[in-house]
């Protein structure tokens, strides 16, 4: 059987992508602040501190890492003009996504073999923004650096790729405006950055790529009216 980690496995995405995973007959864990729903093996672990990633490790207690899933990291965007923007709040929007990323694939390199796989979550505001959002975006532009500098570094031996999920909710009382504006149709699923995670750790000749899993969203070239 793989072993696998997906950290913030507690949440919507991560949640999904766990339970996806152990269809596919990995062995999964999750490192979040927060437990997973039930059926889902966890750690507790603040991923953004360098002494608690230790100590997860140590209690996971395995010899070998086929899947890295870095997706940990506050949900919610800073809302607030960058001049109210505190340097407490930055770092703990940033440290989520970034400084957990790095902490746990270093982490994770002495388990990892050949063919092992790391995928990093960023989203589709590395690539574009709404305002107020700098912190956020920061961190998620700081993985895409992350996802192709570690591919270089890493290959042959680990591939890392990224996935930037744009609107994913499980909601259901959506407008059909909400939908329309995706050249898909819809808006998406937890379950269709599930898919995307399955694709990226077996497509054996990818990495330093992002996909893009917004539904065409980002590609839709928006006029006032």
């Amino acid at each position: 059987m793989k072993h696998a980690i997906v950290t913030g496995g507690a949440g919507l995405i991560g949640a999904e992508v766990c339970t996806a995973l152990q269809m596919a007959d990995y062995d999964v864990v999750s490192f979040d602040l927060t437990a997973p729903p039930a059926g889902i093996p966890s750690i507790i672990c603040d991923v953004s501190d360098e002494a608690a990633v230790a100590l997860a490790f140590a209690e996971l207690g395995w010899d070998n890492l086929d899947l890295l899933i870095n997706n940990a990291g506050i949900a919610t965007p800073d809302r607030g003009e960058i001049t109210h923007l505190t340097l407490d709040d930055w770092r703990k929007v940033t440290d989520s996504h970034l400084v957990s990323a790095f902490l746990m694939t270093r982490g994770a390199l002495p388990l990892m073999g050949e063919g092992a796989s790391i995928i990093n979550m960023l989203s589709t505001r590395a690539f574009m923004s709404e305002k107020n959002t700098e912190a956020y975006a920061a961190a998620k532009g700081g993985l895409f650096g992350l996802t192709h500098a570690l591919a270089v570094s890493l290959g042959p031996k680990i591939r890392v790729n990224g996935i930037a999920p744009g609107w994913i909710t499980k909601d259901t009382d959506l407008r059909r405006i909400d939908h329309d504006q995706h050249p898909a149709g819809r808006v998406g699923r937890p379950e269709d950055i599930a898919r995307a995670v399955l694709y990226l750790a077996s497509a054996g000749f990818v990495t330093g790529e992002v996909l893009m899993i917004d539904g065409g969203m980002t590609r839709k070239m928006i006029y006032a009216e």
